[in-house]
Protein backbone atom coordinates (compact mmCIF):
# COMPACT_ATOMS: atom_id res chain seq x y z
CA UNK A 1 0.00 0.00 0.00
CA UNK A 2 2.93 2.25 -0.46
CA UNK A 3 3.07 3.67 -3.39
CA UNK A 4 7.17 5.07 -4.55
CA UNK A 5 7.04 7.01 -8.05
CA UNK A 6 8.45 9.58 -10.09
CA UNK A 7 6.97 12.06 -12.51
CA UNK A 8 8.63 14.02 -15.56
CA UNK A 9 7.09 15.90 -18.14
CA UNK A 10 6.86 14.61 -21.64
CA UNK A 11 9.02 16.53 -24.36
CA UNK A 12 7.39 14.85 -27.67
CA UNK A 13 4.65 12.26 -28.94
CA UNK A 14 7.46 9.81 -29.62
CA UNK A 15 6.13 7.87 -26.63
CA UNK A 16 2.77 6.82 -28.74
CA UNK A 17 4.77 5.11 -31.33
CA UNK A 18 5.78 2.37 -28.11
CA UNK A 19 2.50 2.41 -26.17
CA UNK A 20 0.92 -0.82 -25.92
CA UNK A 21 -2.32 0.22 -24.56
CA UNK A 22 -3.98 3.71 -23.92
CA UNK A 23 -7.36 4.23 -22.15
CA UNK A 24 -9.61 7.75 -21.06
CA UNK A 25 -10.03 8.57 -17.94
CA UNK A 26 -12.06 10.77 -16.24
CA UNK A 27 -11.78 11.83 -12.42
CA UNK A 28 -12.51 13.81 -9.69
CA UNK A 29 -11.75 14.94 -5.89
CA UNK A 30 -13.98 14.49 -2.92
CA UNK A 31 -10.94 15.80 -0.89
CA UNK A 32 -7.71 17.60 -1.92
CA UNK A 33 -6.00 18.58 1.46
CA UNK A 34 -2.28 17.27 0.96
CA UNK A 35 -1.88 15.54 4.05
CA UNK A 36 -4.71 13.20 2.37
CA UNK A 37 -6.29 13.01 -0.97
CA UNK A 38 -9.63 10.74 -1.75
CA UNK A 39 -10.18 10.29 -5.61
CA UNK A 40 -12.53 8.94 -7.55
CA UNK A 41 -11.66 7.79 -11.08
CA UNK A 42 -13.54 6.38 -14.39
CA UNK A 43 -11.21 3.83 -16.41
CA UNK A 44 -12.58 1.96 -19.32
CA UNK A 45 -15.76 0.30 -17.84
CA UNK A 46 -14.53 0.43 -14.67
CA UNK A 47 -14.88 2.79 -11.73
CA UNK A 48 -12.01 3.66 -8.45
CA UNK A 49 -12.27 5.18 -5.04
CA UNK A 50 -8.69 5.82 -3.71
CA UNK A 51 -7.21 7.45 -0.75
CA UNK A 52 -3.82 8.96 -1.17
CA UNK A 53 -1.88 9.97 2.21
CA UNK A 54 0.90 12.68 2.53
CA UNK A 55 4.49 12.34 -0.14
CA UNK A 56 7.71 12.21 1.73
CA UNK A 57 9.95 15.10 1.91
CA UNK A 58 10.93 13.96 -1.99
CA UNK A 59 7.60 14.19 -3.16
CA UNK A 60 8.25 9.67 -3.97
CA UNK A 61 6.73 7.95 -1.80
CA UNK A 62 2.93 7.91 -0.36
CA UNK A 63 0.23 5.80 0.95
CA UNK A 64 -2.11 4.60 -1.54
CA UNK A 65 -5.19 2.86 -0.82
CA UNK A 66 -7.62 1.63 -3.87
CA UNK A 67 -10.68 0.10 -4.05
CA UNK A 68 -12.38 -0.82 -7.58
CA UNK A 69 -16.56 0.31 -7.33
CA UNK A 70 -19.29 0.48 -10.02
CA UNK A 71 -19.10 3.28 -13.48
CA UNK A 72 -22.59 4.30 -11.74
CA UNK A 73 -21.33 4.63 -8.18
CA UNK A 74 -18.49 6.31 -9.78
CA UNK A 75 -20.86 8.91 -11.58
CA UNK A 76 -22.96 9.49 -8.59
CA UNK A 77 -19.48 10.51 -6.57
CA UNK A 78 -18.27 12.43 -9.55
CA UNK A 79 -21.19 14.63 -8.83
CA UNK A 80 -19.99 15.19 -5.43
CA UNK A 81 -16.31 16.24 -6.10
CA UNK A 82 -14.46 19.66 -5.65
CA UNK A 83 -14.44 21.79 -9.01
CA UNK A 84 -11.68 20.73 -12.03
CA UNK A 85 -12.91 17.24 -13.02
CA UNK A 86 -9.78 15.79 -14.87
CA UNK A 87 -10.17 14.53 -18.06
CA UNK A 88 -7.04 12.38 -20.04
CA UNK A 89 -5.83 9.69 -21.68
CA UNK A 90 -3.12 7.11 -20.05
CA UNK A 91 -0.72 5.02 -22.55
CA UNK A 92 0.98 2.27 -21.18
CA UNK A 93 4.75 2.60 -22.27
CA UNK A 94 7.16 -0.39 -21.25
CA UNK A 95 10.53 1.03 -21.12
CA UNK A 96 13.19 -1.82 -20.30
CA UNK A 97 11.65 -3.04 -16.97
CA UNK A 98 9.64 -0.76 -16.41
CA UNK A 99 5.99 0.78 -17.30
CA UNK A 100 5.93 4.11 -17.96
CA UNK A 101 2.09 5.61 -17.63
CA UNK A 102 1.69 8.60 -19.77
CA UNK A 103 -1.04 11.06 -19.19
CA UNK A 104 -2.18 13.46 -21.80
CA UNK A 105 -4.61 16.19 -20.38
CA UNK A 106 -7.63 17.67 -21.87
CA UNK A 107 -9.76 20.75 -21.16
CA UNK A 108 -7.91 23.49 -19.08
CA UNK A 109 -5.07 21.17 -18.58
CA UNK A 110 -4.56 20.70 -22.84
CA UNK A 111 -1.20 20.70 -23.57
CA UNK A 112 0.19 19.23 -20.50
CA UNK A 113 1.64 15.51 -21.01
CA UNK A 114 3.04 13.87 -17.36
CA UNK A 115 4.99 10.46 -17.48
CA UNK A 116 4.97 8.47 -14.24
CA UNK A 117 6.70 5.45 -13.25
CA UNK A 118 6.61 3.15 -10.13
CA UNK A 119 9.33 1.90 -8.59
CA UNK A 120 9.70 -0.65 -6.10
CA UNK A 121 12.70 1.63 -4.12
CA UNK A 122 13.11 4.93 -3.91
CA UNK A 123 17.06 4.71 -5.66
CA UNK A 124 16.04 2.16 -8.20
CA UNK A 125 17.70 2.77 -11.48
CA UNK A 126 15.14 2.72 -14.63
CA UNK A 127 15.60 4.11 -18.79
CA UNK A 128 15.02 7.35 -19.56
CA UNK A 129 13.97 7.60 -22.85
CA UNK A 130 14.78 10.61 -25.31
CA UNK A 131 10.88 11.79 -24.92
CA UNK A 132 10.68 12.46 -21.01
CA UNK A 133 11.76 15.84 -19.89
CA UNK A 134 12.05 17.51 -16.83
CA UNK A 135 11.44 15.52 -13.41
CA UNK A 136 8.45 17.23 -12.18
CA UNK A 137 8.28 15.02 -8.72
CA UNK A 138 7.40 16.07 -5.41
CA UNK A 139 5.99 19.76 -7.43
CA UNK A 140 2.47 19.94 -5.81
CA UNK A 141 1.25 21.91 -9.02
CA UNK A 142 1.59 18.68 -11.23
CA UNK A 143 -0.62 16.68 -8.95
CA UNK A 144 -3.74 15.56 -10.31
CA UNK A 145 -5.52 16.88 -7.26
CA UNK A 146 -4.29 20.53 -7.75
CA UNK A 147 -4.75 20.38 -11.61
CA UNK A 148 -8.22 20.71 -11.05
CA UNK A 149 -8.17 23.46 -8.99
CA UNK A 150 -5.33 25.33 -10.41
CA UNK A 151 -5.28 23.47 -14.54
CA UNK A 152 -2.60 24.13 -16.84
CA UNK A 153 -3.90 26.94 -19.05
CA UNK A 154 -3.79 29.27 -16.13
CA UNK A 155 -0.25 29.18 -15.41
Amino acid sequence: MIEIERKFLVNSNDFKEHATHNERIVQGFLNTDPDRTVRVRIKGDSGFLTVKGKSNKEGTTRFEWENKITVTEAEQLLILCEKGIIDKTRFLVPVGNHLYEVDEFYGDNLGLTIAEIELSAENERFIKPDWLGDEVTGDIKYYNSQLGKKPFKTW
